[in-house]
């Protein structure tokens, strides 16, 4: 299984990078077509001339990085579909359906709108879960995609809005990067992906933290952003949530509530590049913590330690201050015992 996970992800590695040492490069090669169209298996359609279906695993079709302008015809075996780094404009909704068996479709790098992408193009794949739509001109999400999905990444586009509808009924998600896009509210549309893990909402027009985040998220990113303020008791209803990352936004003392970030379970928390003055409390816990580029103008050992003794200390391993307006000096003298683990506080 390892191997056949392999085979598949180096179809999205630059052949710069990889083809001198390739063992698998004759596959996807310039003259690869020509073993393909001997020996590949030719159920469900001939592999197009313009793409590689390598004869040792047929159910694949490598169509990427070719130029093309259109979609290509697909036999019904194929199910991991490479079509990125091409200029393909449109998917028409007959495009897909002969692809009802597709688990995987790479259409990052083209040059796709949403008008250009039928209502119905998605509705025939019953089994897809791998989509990746990053780099295109999307305006809006495609209408219909399939429910099945669990990795969908559609950042780097220009996508302005995102409605419950767009997200419903995708009970198996557990990946969406929508970073880089043009998202102003997200209202409460992130609510009914029950197994999300992962979701990246950087680089946006974002002025708040979205409504009803998914209980069962391990990373949020949510840099780059303009907000301002979190909720009370933001981070009350996670309960495997151990990666944060709020860095340049506009976020003041007054905009944090009490104890906001003092929860067990979290790993690193990047506020970065916001506008505090104190170092907000956080939890013993907690092993990575970036502050730099604020005003904060005190440090505060109580914000790390309660209380010190033996087993009541910091879990801090690294705390970044530098860019403010204190100096190594304004470390108390003390923080050795509070601080033990920290072998690298930068001021």
């Amino acid at each position: 299984m390892r191997a056949v996970l392999v085979f598949l992800l180096s179809a999205l590695i630059p052949l710069s990078h990889c083809q001198s040492h390739d063992p698998f490069a004759w596959l996807y090669g310039p003259h690869s077509h020509r073993f393909g169209s001997l020996l590949g298996n030719t159920n469900g359609g001939q592999c197009p001339d313009e793409c590689d279906c390598p004869p040792t695993f047929p159910v694949a079709m490598y169509c990427d990085g070719r130029g093309l302008t259109a979609m290509p015809t697909i036999p019904s075996r194929v199910k991991y579909l490479y079509l990125q780094n091409n200029a393909i404009t449109a998917v028409p909704d007959s495009a897909l359906v002969n692809a009802t068996n597709l688990v995987w479709l790479m259409m990052h790098g083209n040059q796709l709108t949403s008008g250009s992408i039928g209502e119905k193009a998605f509705m025939q794949m019953e089994g897809l879960e791998r989509l990746y739509l990053q780099y295109n001109n999307l305006t809006a999400f495609p209408s219909n995609l399939p429910r099945t999905l669990r990795d969908l990444r559609i950042d780097h586009n220009k996508i302005e809005k995102v409605t419950t509808a767009d997200l419903e009924g995708m009970d198996n998600l557990t990946i969406l990067y929508l970073h880089d896009n043009s998202v102003t509210d997200l209202g409460s549309s992130l609510k009914s992906l029950k197994s999300l893990t992962l979701l990246d909402i950087s680089d946006n027009k974002l002025t708040k933290v979205p409504e009803a985040l998914p209980e069962h998220l391990h990373q949020l990113y949510m840099q780059s952003n303009s907000i301002d303020s979190l909720p009370d008791g933001f981070l009350g209803s996670f309960s495997q949530l151990q990666y944060i990352r709020i860095a340049h936004n506009q976020l003041t003392d007054k905009g944090i509530p009490a104890n906001a970030f003092n929860v067990t379970g979290l790993v690193e928390l990047d506020l970065s590049y916001n506008k505090l003055e104190r170092i907000p409390p956080v939890s013993t816990t907690l092993q990575h913590l970036y502050l730099q580029a604020n005003q904060i103008k005190e440090f505060t050992l109580g914000s790390f330690c309660s209380t010190v003794d033996v087993t009541n200390f910091s879990k801090l391993r690294t705390l970044r201050l530098d860019g403010n307006e204190i100096s190594r000096e304004d470390i108390p003298t003390d923080s050795a015992l509070c601080l033990r683990l920290a072998n690298n506080i930068e001021v």
